[in-house]
């Protein structure tokens, strides 16, 4: 996680926080993965397997630290398709050609941002 994350009101934003706020954590997955609250704030989820994987987008109940307009970044490095999967209770939208379950071609990313309780949207170069 990118160093300054969270912050709670009343906090000194510090040198070496601010500079984290600049750059992305990497999070190498090479096989399906479920988000997790340490894949918030900076944080782009790399996944380099050449086979087909699932990312699951985790429900509210276990994503406790997303507030709505959270965005986590994902790039698939691997040569198989990524597919995101929508966790228990977990609705995704997307403009891709299958809407609940977007995927994403080698070398293409995307973001989920959550908009409401248990609602997540995934933007970028999905099919």
């Amino acid at each position: 996680m990118a160093t300054g994350f969270p912050a709670s009101t009343g906090d000194v934003l510090s040198a070496a926080m601010f500079n984290g706020l600049v750059t992305f954590t990497l999070n190498d997955q090479a096989s399906n993965y479920t988000v997790a609250n340490s894949d918030l704030y900076q944080v782009l989820v790399r996944t380099t397997a050449a086979g087909t994987k699932t990312v699951t987008i985790a429900p509210d109940s276990t994503l406790t630290a997303a507030a709505v307009g959270t965005a986590i970044t994902f790039l698939n490095s691997g040569a198989g398709l990524l597919t995101f999967a929508a966790g228990a209770g977990v609705t995704i939208t997307s403009a891709g050609a299958v809407a609940a379950s977007p995927t994403l071609a080698q070398y293409k990313s995307a973001v989920a941002i959550r908009l409401s309780a248990n609602s997540w949207t995934i933007v970028g170069a999905v099919a």
